[in-house]
């Protein structure tokens, strides 16, 4: 039966030689989160990203993050600050390695004395160049949980392309942010709900919006489908960057057209890093000595929208070896 199996796998897959291309993501896409005001009347956000020139993204201090830890950081008067548009308060950058897979990117904003840090995140490639923008109201309000606190979260799901060393994630706030605020669970209810009791008829607090906080990053290794591709594998005029969870188009690039010219142009796929393409070869071949196809052909679709030119390969030697 299993030889069957593996026949038939082996067969389709050499009667579709081309690779399918599937963008998961729509520019388009809906966020039922909304912020409210003071009053608890509900109004949106402007879902806008802000014009910065490379001279002053290069200018930061990225902090490098590794996957499969978590990283708290405090938001206070000493972090650091940008001086652009309507960007207000601390800022966190980070550096994210991209030469390990796509990458699952939780980012928690906690809630502390009625107060929260709302943040917009803004995704670079390797050069600065913008590829992904998720407003404020993507992340949204999470009740406290046993082993959690009030806070606003949300998960980004990232591939970088072959050929980086790392990409680059930018966490602001806004003035517009700073108008708004979110209602949280009063901590009576939560309790009544976490042991099901009967929930009090109290009102709910409102936690206002402030220049700092406290930010939980988690990066872990992701191999689901459907990442936004976060860098290019040719080079194309100034992109926009991908905005996630709002209906509401971009109004300008991140950096100006003035600022990606001075980037060197090429016209020739990037060189595919060596323990990149190992990296995917050698979970393919495992995964098929583990009799895993399945797992083995989303690794081999990974690889080939992300350009490897090895992976289809590898896959179909170690077919024919399995049989």
């Amino acid at each position: 039966m299993k030889n069957k199996l593996l026949s038939l796998c082996f067969g389709a897959l050499l009667c579709n030689l081309i690779p399918s291309v599937s963008y998961a993501v729509s520019d388009t896409a809906e966020s039922d989160t909304v912020m409210v005001n003071k009053t608890g009347s509900g109004i949106e956000t402007s879902a806008i990203a802000p014009v910065l020139s490379l001279p002053t993204l290069q200018k930061l201090q990225w902090q490098p993050i590794n996957t499969q830890a978590t990283q708290t950081i405090s938001l206070n008067g000493s972090s650091q600050r940008l001086n652009a548009e309507n960007i207000r308060g601390a800022i966190a950058t980070f550096a994210l390695p991209a030469n390990q897979g796509s990458l699952e990117v939780t980012l928690n904003s906690l809630v502390k004395d009625k107060q929260v840090y709302s943040p917009n995140v803004l995704i670079f490639d390797e050069q600065l160049r913008p590829a992904a923008f998720y407003p404020s109201h993507y992340f949204r309000y999470q009740q406290p949980g046993i082993m959690s606190a009030d806070r606003l979260e949300g998960t980004l799901k990232l591939t970088p392309a072959l050929g980086q060393q790392r990409i680059y994630l930018l966490v602001y706030t806004t003035l517009a942010d700073l108008k708004t605020s979110t209602q949280i669970t009063d901590p009576a209810k939560a309790y009544a709900q976490g042991v099901g009791n009967v929930v009090p008829n109290i009102p709910d607090p409102i936690a206002r919006h402030t220049e700092t906080g406290t930010l939980a990053l988690q990066i872990k290794s992701e191999r689901d489908a459907g990442n936004i591709l976060i860098g290019q594998i040719f080079s194309t005029p100034a992109p926009k960057p991908l905005t996630v969870g709002s209906a509401q188009t971009l109004s300008a690039p991140v950096i100006t057209p003035a600022t990606v010219t001075s980037q060197p142009a090429t016209t020739t796929i990037k060189p595919v890093l060596n323990d990149t393409e190992q990296y995917f070869n050698d979970a393919i071949k495992k995964a098929i000595s583990n009799s895993d196809i399945d797992k083995a052909l989303k690794l081999l679709d990974e690889a080939e929208r992300l350009g490897s030119p090895t992976a289809r390969e590898t896959f179909i030697k170690m077919i024919k070896n399995k049989k």
